[in-house]
């Protein structure tokens, strides 16, 4: 389970700071001295850094130079914040153009895109967005990879629910590699130096021949991987399962025309 959500904060405030609509009630006190971007930034900064876990209002009013106070008048809550922070990387990704490429290719783009994102900012991929944060990053970002699935006959709930697939595996992908990451950095050894710490110790205790298909392809995948898990792969070759199952759906669509039967002809 995820351990932080979008859309935690209070909705028509975290809409207001989104879009940056104008505050109408009058504001007391001394003149602001930084603007909400740069709140947004340094938040982001110690989250690529560090982690989400270490983003809290006293670290980032720290990195700012201002008191944990003063950062509560720009944003009420870590909740609303970790919005703009999401939404601020959905509005910095790369949107290619992929006018006139194949379906296939179109979707591979918007995988590699996404796939981008997690890598700058790992952070990303633990966060649950089933209620997104609707800023215009987003909306930019959901406008560009729907135009991917475009003109293919699918109608539009098939069109959000293939993007909403393909982006799950995505994320699904990040969150293997942070947790490969984790896994390294908790036990100072790569993947290769566990399992050559840990095959022999295994091997005392397993009764192969009680488990042959285990052993067997286990010994095979890791033989290929130099791991039981190779994260690179998994993600090349699920991505590729699952646009063969997208291909079901669409092709399934592309039904070409029945030609017109001219008067006279057989």
């Amino acid at each position: 389970m995820a351990s932080e959500r979008s859309s935690a904060g209070e909705p028509a405030r975290t809409l207001q700071l989104l879009w940056r609509v104008p505050e109408t009630a009058p504001r007391h006190g001394p003149e602001r001295g930084l603007d909400l971007d740069a709140v947004v930034a340094a938040a982001t900064d110690l989250a690529d850094r560090e982690g989400l876990e270490a983003v809290t209002m006293r670290r980032v009013a720290a990195a700012l130079g201002v008191g944990a106070m003063t950062l509560y008048t720009y944003v009420p809550s870590k909740a609303e914040l970790l919005d703009l922070m999401l939404d601020s990387a959905y509005a910095r990704m790369s949107r290619a153009n992929t006018t006139g490429q194949l379906w296939r290719q179109r979707l591979i783009t918007i995988a590699e895109e996404n796939r981008d994102l997690f890598d700058a900012h790992p952070w990303a991929a633990t966060v649950s967005t089933l209620r997104p944060p609707l800023g215009p990053g987003l909306i930019g970002k959901y406008e560009h990879e729907l135009s991917a699935l475009d003109g293919l006959e699918l109608d539009d709930v098939e069109m959000d629910d293939c993007l909403t697939h393909l982006l799950t595996f995505v994320q699904a992908s990040a969150r293997a590699v942070a947790d490969a990451r984790a896994a390294q950095a908790g036990s100072a050894m790569n993947d290769e130096q566990w399992w050559a710490a840990n095959a022999p110790l295994l091997a005392r205790v397993l009764d192969e021949p009680a488990y042959p298909l285990a052993t067997r392809v286990g010994t095979a995948a890791g033989a290929a991987h130099r791991s039981a898990h190779d994260p690179a792969h998994a993600y090349r070759f699920g991505l590729h399962r699952v646009l063969d199952g997208l291909a079901a759906l669409i092709n399934s669509r592309q039904v070409p025309p029945v030609p017109k039967i001219v008067d006279g002809e057989s």
